[in-house]
């Protein structure tokens, strides 16, 4: 059966849900977000880390960060809605000399935007994270205005504000194609029938690529699948819930419930979206990695593994605005395990793109898809 809406957005995850929100709050008139799973927050959103930091390598990642951490920070306060939030900071703790006059750059940086970061000498940095290992270390950067959230409450929680504001939300319901009539979005199709809408956003998180290629569109878009362990009690384990990151391995961990929760990329895990736990690497990688930067772990059990899906970019960042040559179609994809984080700001951005026609908090015209034809790239080192 057909019916109609006057934006529809796939894909109900933090990203999605915050979309549906701020376009039903401007009053662009009939919201629909279509989720293909029973639940939101069901695929990356739920597998994340929850983490929301201002030290990243790039401006543009940067301005992102100071929009949409204050969001974040004060959900609760401004929504009514609980949402648990931890500020306890992230450190990034680096060994290799070439790493460290990058981090010294982003401080300048960050520093440059108004973000509260600190260089520290790797003894200030084992007073905040005692028990890491810091031989070898160069130094490490720590901002305490970074920290962690619930990305499962963060999306549920928009996904309240957005019904409340008229938008209807599916689940169950799979997008499977976007429907195009010339150079314009006409709608969707999902297996239950057609939606007709002249504005469609992608949301689709590491299944945008092939969403986006039903309308002709090609993303540069590769899912990557990242793993996370959490551990029982253990002596040692952390007081406070710092996210702590290895910078020249990318392994983290931080606090989590009596344990901690730990994580990190490998150069051998290709494209794939084969989210089973790949026992090899968390035995032979991600457990060696984490006891040789945080020995206490040494004699932590395993409660629970699982790996989720980044969305990955040629430049690690993501992609956000208009198509050229096909009016109504709006990309919010490629996160590059930063999705969550920013989700609030983007959800805003789509919403001021559809009313305005350009986003104004901040701009991101250097994140438009077509840079990657141009080769205009925009590089962020800091990935984790």
């Amino acid at each position: 059966m057909s019916r109609t809406a006057d934006v529809v957005v796939v894909g109900g995850g933090a990203v999605g849900a915050s979309a549906a929100y701020h376009l039903a709050a401007a009053r662009v008139g009939r919201v629909l977000l279509l989720e293909r799973e029973a639940s939101l927050a069901a695929g990356s959103t739920g597998a994340c880390a929850g983490g929301f930091r201002h030290q990243f390598s790039s401006e543009v990642n940067v301005r992102l960060s100071l929009a949409s951490v204050p969001m974040i920070v004060h959900f609760e306060q401004e929504h009514g809605l609980p949402l648990d939030v931890a500020r306890d900071g992230y450190l990034f703790v680096v060994r290799d000399p070439g790493s460290w006059e990058g981090f010294v750059r982003a401080v300048a940086l960050q520093r440059s935007l108004g973000v509260d970061v600190e260089l520290l000498t790797p003894e200030e940095a084992l007073e905040i994270a005692p028990g890491i290992g810091i031989e070898g270390a160069i130094g490490a950067t720590f901002c305490p205005d970074d920290g962690l959230a619930d990305p499962s409450g963060l999306t549920q929680g928009y996904a309240t504000l957005a019904r409340r504001a008229g938008a209807v939300i599916e689940t169950g319901v799979e997008v499977t194609a976007i429907r195009t009539d010339g150079d314009r979005v006409t709608g969707v199709s999902t297996a239950s029938g057609e939606v007709s809408a002249p504005v469609v956003v992608n949301a689709a998180g590491p299944w945008a690529a092939g969403l986006a290629a039903t309308c002709g569109v090609e993303l540069p878009i590769e899912p990557v699948p990242r793993h996370a362990v959490v551990t029982g009690p253990f002596p040692g384990v952390p007081a406070r819930r710092t996210l702590v990151i290895e910078a020249d391995t990318s392994f983290y961990f931080h606090r989590e419930g009596a344990g901690v929760l730990m994580g990190m990329g490998s150069p051998t895990e290709g494209p794939s979206f084969d989210t089973s736990v790949n026992r090899r690497f968390v035995e032979e990688e991600l457990l060696p990695a984490a006891v040789r930067f945080f020995p206490p772990l040494a004699s932590a059990g395993i409660v629970r593994s699982w790996a989720g899906l980044y969305e990955m970019t040629p430049d690690r960042h993501p992609i956000i605005g208009g198509v050229e040559g096909l009016e109504g179609l709006l990309l919010a994809n490629g996160f590059s395990g930063h999705g969550f984080q920013h989700a609030p700001i983007v959800g805003r951005l789509l919403a001021e793109l559809v009313t305005q026609g350009r986003a104004t908090t901040v701009d991101v015209s250097s994140l438009a898809l077509e840079r990657f034809a141009r080769g205009d790239l925009v590089r962020e080192a800091h990935v984790v």
